[in-house]
């Protein structure tokens, strides 16, 4: 059984209007102003930073909650269908990632289709990683985490480390993970009536404005098409009332068949996006805990 909370979400998004009419540009300001009405958490200490790259400056947000160790730290990737999202529109998921964990999270704004399609994002998400480990970090320290969209662009970064031959980080985690921008998964279909805030028509426009044109089966924009051997332990987590549910089910599948380890964390009734309705939804509060569990289990012992 559902909360009563979640059933007000669901009716609330079936009601809710198409966007696809409206300017990218006016969907990512209201996106924006709507999270700013989002309080912080009491206690949490934010910075904003700005990581030099190739000829652009990345934006971040540090987080960190009163319970967060200095020597422990997430590196967060937001979904949006790598044309949407923000530190703004994902600080308060932040904010509770770092209090359900213990670890600093620090939130990247990595540049954003169809201003910049792929590689832009998996080079920005390798380019924040780097100079993590250039001030001091230690991979057994890193934790790579993200959903939806971020949640592929975290396999994305993972794979691009392992096969430049670098460090990687002590495990990692995708929330509804999109791995798959080919759009086979069965699950875009059976659950298109379940899922009311992702629908298969928007994860086209996305897909068309990310990929340009690159093979959508391309392993770094489509994890799901890798190999995934050698990669640190997952956290795979998902809804299964989700229309990427196939996308999470086959990642694990897939890494399971080349020996990495998987953890697998199924919601029942979960639709997509319902982790970051964790200020008063305790389905999402109890998905975001055992996130928590699973990034402490993972990183180094405390000294």
């Amino acid at each position: 059984m559902t909360s009563l909370q979640f059933q007000a979400i669901l009716q609330l998004l079936q009601n809710s209007p198409d966007p696809a009419s409206v300017p990218l540009t006016e969907r990512r300001a209201t996106a924006d102003a709507l999270a700013a009405q989002t309080p912080l958490l009491d206690g949490v200490y934010t910075e904003e930073m700005g990581i030099s790259a190739k000829g652009h400056t990345i934006p971040a947000l540090l987080v960190a909650a009163q319970s967060a160790r200095d020597d422990r730290l997430i590196l967060y990737f937001h979904g949006g269908g790598y044309a949407l999202g923000s530190i703004a529109t994902h600080r308060d998921l932040a904010c509770r990632l770092s209090a359900v964990s213990g670890a600093r999270v620090l939130l990247v704004d990595y540049r954003l289709a169809p201003e910049h399609p792929f590689p832009a994002a998996v080079e920005d998400g390798t380019a924040v990683y780097h100079y993590l480990l250039q001030n001091g970090y230690t991979p057994d320290q890193l934790i790579i985490g993200g959903e939806s969209a971020g949640g592929g662009l975290t396999l994305a970064v993972l794979l691009a480390l392992r096969d430049g031959g670098h460090p990687l980080p002590a495990a990692a985690f995708a929330l509804s993970p999109w791995v798959d921008l080919a759009l086979t998964g069965d699950s875009l279909h059976r659950n298109a009536a379940n899922d009311p805030g992702l629908t298969l028509a928007h994860l086209q426009e996305f897909a068309s404005w990310y990929l340009g044109e690159t093979d959508p089966q391309t392993p770094l924009a489509s994890p799901l098409y890798a190999n995934l051997s050698g990669l640190p332990p997952l956290l795979i987590q998902v809804g299964t009332a989700e229309i990427l549910l196939d996308d999470a089910r086959r990642l694990a599948a897939h890494a399971e068949t080349v020996s990495v380890s998987v953890t697998r964390d199924e919601h029942e009734g979960m639709i997509h996006g319902w982790q970051g309705f964790a200020a008063f939804l305790p389905e999402a509060f109890e998905a975001l805990e055992n996130v928590g569990n699973f990034v402490a289990s993972n990183q180094s012992p405390v000294n």
